[in-house]
Order: structure tokens, then C-alpha cells, then sequence
């Protein structure tokens, strides 16, 4: 399978002021499942739509292995593309309906049939290959996509946010086989959602993009612990990072009634800045309490600082405390992940501090992130 190159891509639709997307650089390698992410008008699908040659591309080019596609028609990419919709013919069998792009193109009906019945297999839908798709769920509909474009043996699978019209169980089970899928097929695959967990559960690598602008590429677990900045902080994990403007002191930063280490450099390099103040992240399960007695909260806090309860979501093993804490003049919302063994209830005050180690040092004027 070939490589994936965005080399400073570019797509501005008509009477646009600004691209769509803006010079997108992104290598792709070889079998790699790459998912792009991030909210709604960020340039994700017309990321893929470009690839697909659906788009335009107004500056830069892209490549598929060492051919630049960049102004050939869909049909010469050699990719098959699984979309929201599953577009299937409702009059047509399910083996028809998988086997119908290999019909236009004019293999013999043995060949189609043997490359559908593989398929079948693969996707356990053997049993299925004569129903229409009627009468078929929303999962088996959606793994009837997956085969009609499996059949064709691309170079490169395309997927425009496949799941999203399936319910949250089914969600979660074909998520897990269109990533055992892939990697057993070994196709490259460029993949895009505006759910974060899905592109963190699935992704070998994660692309985030805001405002048509690139703003981290790599492993789920690299993004999850150095986000490169405040927008993918704020984005990539659920609950969302908690991230709190506070100012610099002598010794660190001020948190609540206490003083919190954070790096040299970042001071530093806060200061160089001019800034007085610097904004930390801080996950919910990275927040402890100032003090705890026999597993149960502590209510009587002074140092760290104060949380008032709001709700409290029980998960079992976990809980999830939202609540508000005054920072400066403003009042901050925060999570707070406790032992769903003991949780507080609403109105009780905790006192939080930052684990250490686990925090999280952004710059405030340009949202970067500062050397740890």
C-alpha cells in the first residue's frame, strides 16, 4: 500500500476570504490508519474530499505513493471512499450492491462474485449476500458500505465519518471492527470524525484541525499527555482538561491558597513574553484532594484551591465531580475525577491541588505550550 502526502494543500471555496484548508502538511505512511478531527467548519472533510479528488486544490499538491493526484479525476486515485451515508441501492441485493463498482467496470461475474463472497467473510456478512439491504440493521448496512469498497482492493480507504448515524452501543462495537478491519488488511486509511474518542481509540496516529489550520499530528497517547497547545488541550480528552488562567509567582504559580512548581523554562519563557500570567491544564484524574482520611473526602481544605460541588456524575468505580472554583474575580467551571466509593454531594466544598508532575504549562497570549 502507498504513502499519503498533503504537501501544503490548499482549498478556498468560491467567495471564500479565507481557505478552508490552509497549506495542510501531513505524511501518511504506508498502511497507517490516520484519523483527522476536530469541530464542525475545521476543514476535516474537505481535507479527505481533496484526497478523494471531490475538491479542487487551489494551492500545493497531493500525492498518492510517488503520483501526484493532485488534478486527476476520482475515478484514476485508485480510492475508495465509506461515507456517512451508506448510498446503498435499495432494489439490489446485498452481493449486488458490493459487487456493483466491479459490474461498471466490466470484471467477469465469477470474479465478482469470488471478490463479494471474500468480503462476506471478512465482514460476516456470508449469511446476509441475498437480503436487500431493508432488511438489514444500521451496523449491517454500514459493514455492507465497508464491502462494496473492500471489493475494489484500493490503494486507499477513505472514510467520512461512517458511524455517525448509528446509536451510541452500536457505535463502540463497529468502531472496534473497522479497527481490527484495517489492520488486518493492512490499507491505508484516512479516516475523519468530530468525536474525539472515536479518533483516539482508533487512530494510529490523530490529526487535529481547527479553522482549516493543522494543529497537532501524532500517537493518541503522545496527544493525550503533551497537547500542543490550548485549543488541542481543550479538545482531545472526556472530560475535557481543566485549563485555568493564573499568575505567576516566586517559586511558580498561584493556585487557589497555594503555590504550585511548574518549569523554569516556562516561567522563562512566560516572562521573555511579557506575560504576568500563564494558563495551566490540569485532567480531571490528575487534580488530587489536599487531604483525604480513610478514603473519604475531605471537606475541611484551606490550601489548594476551593471547588464548589454542582453535580457529581457516578460511573461505578468512578466519579465525576463538576463544580466551580473563584479564580481571581472570575468563577471557573472544573471536573474532578474521585472514587465513586466516596463522593461528595452537592454544595460541599473540596480543596484541589495539581498532581505532580501533571500539569500542564500554556502560554497566554498565543496559546502555545511552554517548556515543561
Amino acid at each position: 500500500m502507498p504513502t499519503v502526502t498533503f504537501d501544503k494543500a490548499t482549498r478556498i471555496y468560491p467567495g471564500g476570504t479565507k481557505p478552508a484548508v490552509d497549506a495542510l502538511e501531513l505524511d501518511i505512511a504506508d498502511g497507517e490508519f490516520l484519523v483527522l478531527v476536530g469541530p464542525s467548519g475545521c476543514g476535516k472533510s474537505t481535507s479527505l474530499r481533496m484526497l478523494a479528488g471531490l475538491e479542487d486544490v487551489n494551492g500545493g499538491a497531493i500525492r498518492i505513493g510517488d503520483r501526484d493526484v493532485t488534478h486527476l479525476p476520482p475515478k484514476d486515485r485508485n480510492i475508495a471512499m465509506v461515507f456517512q451515508n451508506y448510498a446503498l441501492y435499495p432494489h439490489m441485493t446485498v452481493a449486488d450492491n458490493m459487487g456493483f463498482a466491479l459490474k461498471i467496470a466490466g470484471v467477469n461475474k465469477a470474479d465478482i462474485r469470488k471478490k463479494v463472497e471474500e468480503a462476506g467473510k471478512i465482514l460476516d456478512l456470508t449469511e446476509y449476500l441475498d437480503r436487500k439491504p431493508k432488511a438489514l440493521s444500521g451496523g449491517q448496512r454500514q459493514r455492507v458500505a465497508m464491502g462494496r469498497a473492500i471489493v475494489r482492493e484500493p490503494q486507499v480507504f477513505l472514510m467520512d465519518e461512517p458511524l455517525s448515524n448509528l446509536d451510541a452501543k452500536l457505535r463502540v462495537q463497529t468502531r472496534t471492527q473497522i479497527a481490527s478491519l484495517q489492520r488486518r488488511l493492512g490499507i491505508t486509511t484516512v479516516y475523519v470524525t468530530h468525536d474525539q474518542v472515536e479518533a483516539m481509540t482508533m487512530g494510529d496516529r490523530v490529526a487535529v484541525l481547527k479553522d482549516g489550520l493543522l494543529q497537532q499530528v501524532d500517537t493518541p497517547r503522545n496527544m493525550y499527555d503533551r497537547p500542543a497547545n490550548l485549543f488541542v488541550a481543550g479538545f482531545i480528552g472526556s472530560p475535557a482538561m481543566n485549563l485555568i488562567e493564573v499568575p505567576l509567582t516566586d517559586g511558580g504559580v498561584k493556585f487557589g491558597n497555594s503555590v504550585i512548581q511548574v518549569s523554569r523554562d516556562a516561567v522563562a519563557e512566560a516572562a521573555a513574553a511579557g506575560d504576568t500570567t500563564v494558563t495551566i491544564g490540569v485532567r480531571p484524574e490528575h487534580l488530587d484532594l489536599v487531604s483525604a482520611e480513610g478514603g473519604a473526602l475531605s471537606k475541611d481544605g484551606g490550601d489548594g484551591l476551593a471547588v464548589t460541588v454542582n453535580v457529581v456524575e457516578e460511573l461505578g468505580a468512578d466519579g465525576y465531580v463538576y463544580g466551580t472554583a473563584k479564580v481571581g474575580d472570575e468563577a471557573k467551571d472544573l471536573v474532578v475525577r474521585v472514587s465513586g466509593r466516596a463522593v461528595p454531594q452537592k454544595g460541599e466544598t473540596l480543596h484541589v491541588v495539581p498532581r505532580a508532575g501533571e500539569t500542564h504549562v500554556f502560554s497566554t497570549s498565543t496559546g502555545a505550550r511552554l517548556s515543561d
